[in-house]
């Protein structure tokens, strides 16, 4: 599995960014990157799991590879 995100529905709030910031980075024209796709281990995996859970716009999600 992979993280995926929807631009269509990214704001670029960064709350992404706060809960993982290993895997996420915000541009200086808010614009989202993706550090990191697939997980490292167990405890990386919650970090990504949460910004997902956390994303107000639903823009994160796992996609099969």
């Amino acid at each position: 599995m992979k993280l995926v995100v929807d631009r269509d529905l990214c704001e670029a709030n960064g709350v992404c960014v706060r809960l993982a910031p290993e895997a996420f980075e915000l541009d200086d024209d808010d614009v989202l990157h993706l550090r990191v796709v697939t997980p490292t281990d167990d405890a990386h995996r919650a970090r990504l799991e949460a910004a997902i859970r956390g994303c107000p716009k639903a823009a994160l999600s796992w996609e099969e590879s």
